[in-house]
């Protein structure tokens, strides 16, 4: 005879493999007509009834059909004389949001009771952890972004410089074009800094950097100090105004936007590289 154990290892493999099959009858068979599931979305107070449960699947369904699984990865079961206790760690999702984070898991906690000498689940919990960074270590990854460029300048790593800069970038530099659009536009201003620069010989900081984020998109500002050797053998350095926004993709923070620019004499007409923060 199976062990209490076993008996509801079973009964939650069969009925995740229901889940993933579209099986109604057999999602619901082993379940109590009282059920209690906090689900992932709403209702906030839960789903309460045999019924108001069967109707949350027929939606799920529909989306899982177009590709995405509902596979155990692992279980735990703990049973006592007519109450259990369950866990089980899941692959849930398309291919695409597996291929963005493998280790994704959705989390269910099952209760069960037994009835009749029959184990039926009276709760289910489904969670998914959230992966929203906290907005100060989103600051810190945007700072470690800005970090790493001004070590790639002061190296001459053009290929480095571009690891971060979106394919739809939009920069309105120092130049003359009024924007920049494009990583290869971006590209060019880059290597035209690096040259003018003698190739190696550039050092850049941001002495006092703001960051903001809130969800998927960040900015930055701050007063750029630029200095170094310039191909002339003569040093060089001014100062300048940065703006930056950031968006987060499957490839972390990435640059879409950059605004950079000198104040200028507006009697002369000309930019005034030699003013210092006050």
């Amino acid at each position: 005879m199976k062990t209490d154990e076993e008996q509801i290892r079973e009964l939650i493999e069969r009925w995740a493999t229901a889940v993933h099959a579209g099986d109604l009858d057999t999602v619901l068979a082993d379940h109590a007509g009282d059920i209690v599931m906090f689900d992932v979305p709403p209702p906030q107070q839960g789903v309460r009834g045999i019924e108001p449960y069967r109707d949350t699947w027929p939606g799920f369904f529909e989306w899982q059909a177009k590709g995405a699984t509902f596979e155990i990865v692992e279980l735990d079961v703990t049973a006592g004389e007519d109450v259990a206790f369950a866990w089980a760690l899941l692959r849930c999702g398309t291919a695409e949001e597996h291929a963005a984070d493998p280790e994704q898991r959705l989390r269910i906690s099952f209760g069960l009771r037994k009835e009749n000498g029959r184990w039926v689940v009276a709760h289910e919990h489904h969670s998914f952890p959230d992966a929203t960074p906290v907005p100060d270590e989103a600051a810190e990854e945007i700072r470690a972004v800005q970090d790493r460029w001004i070590e790639q300048t002061a190296a001459g790593d053009l290929d480095g410089m571009m690891e971060r800069i979106a394919d739809d970038v939009v920069s309105y530099e120092h130049g003359t074009r009024l924007e920049y659009a494009g990583r290869g536009a971006v590209r060019e201003v880059c290597a035209a800094g690096l040259e003018a620069g003698g190739g190696t010989d550039i050092h850049w900081t941001i002495p006092e950097l703001t960051v903001l984020t809130r969800d998927d998109l960040a900015v930055s500002w701050g007063l750029d100090h630029i200095s170094g050797t310039g191909p002339d053998g003569k040093p060089f350095a001014n100062w300048s105004r940065g703006t930056r926004v950031f968006r987060r993709s499957e490839q972390g923070w990435q640059l879409i936007h950059q605004h950079v620019s000198y104040p200028v004499d507006h009697e002369s007409g000309r930019a005034l590289l030699d003013l210092r923060p006050e």
